[in-house]
């Protein structure tokens, strides 16, 4: 159901919830479907995907490469270079930064001596609860991988920052989180 603290900051922002419902659940992914009022008086129907909280990771070497990894990603269909990010559904209360060293050594086998955090994002307010947060990893020691078996068809790569610029101007860095965290960890002044 929905969260105490969104449903007043919605009621105070002149929404009026007319009912809020679970309409579909599994271990990842809940969808509520909410019946509203806006503001301005016309009906509405929010369908709100609940996800847990997840860390994404730009993780720099001493050299200055960056490591990406790229794997299939079933809803668009598509093989996406990015930075290591992802949640525990297991542990949907995991500290951030506990989250974000185990996503990077299960992911890249990489161990962060240093994890920084550049800040918060939501992956898509428009239509989900699920808020990231943003980690610079360095003092990298690389070991062993220890991927999830939904994990195995993933690849690893180190490549330059002006590697990674040009992906992006090419279009080929299209993983909206991957671009966002860049975009904080650069304007906080962290490369």
């Amino acid at each position: 159901m929905m969260d105490d603290n969104v449903r007043k900051a919605c009621e105070e922002a002149g929404y009026q919830i007319l009912s809020s419902k679970m309409v579909y659940e599994n271990p990842w992914t809940a969808v509520r479907e909410d019946r509203i009022i806006h503001p301005g008086g016309s009906k509405g129907l929010y369908g709100v995907v609940e996800r847990g909280t997840f860390s994404v990771i730009m993780p720099v070497h001493e050299d200055g490469r960056i490591t990406l990894v790229q794997q299939f990603r079933y809803p668009v269909g598509e093989r996406l270079w990015e930075f290591p990010m992802g949640m525990w559904e297991t542990r949907p209360d995991a500290d951030a930064r506990e989250l974000a060293l185990g996503e990077l050594r299960e992911e890249t086998g990489l161990r962060a001596g240093e994890l920084i955090h550049a800040g918060t994002l939501y992956q898509g307010a428009g239509y989900s609860t699920q808020m990231g947060h943003v980690f610079l990893a360095r003092n990298l020691v690389r070991g062993e991988a220890e991927r999830e078996a939904s994990e195995a068809d993933m690849k690893v790569k180190d490549i330059s920052r002006a590697e990674f610029d040009r992906m992006i101007v090419d279009g080929e860095m299209t993983c909206m989180v991957t671009l966002a965290a860049y975009a904080q960890i650069r304007a906080r002044g962290l490369l």
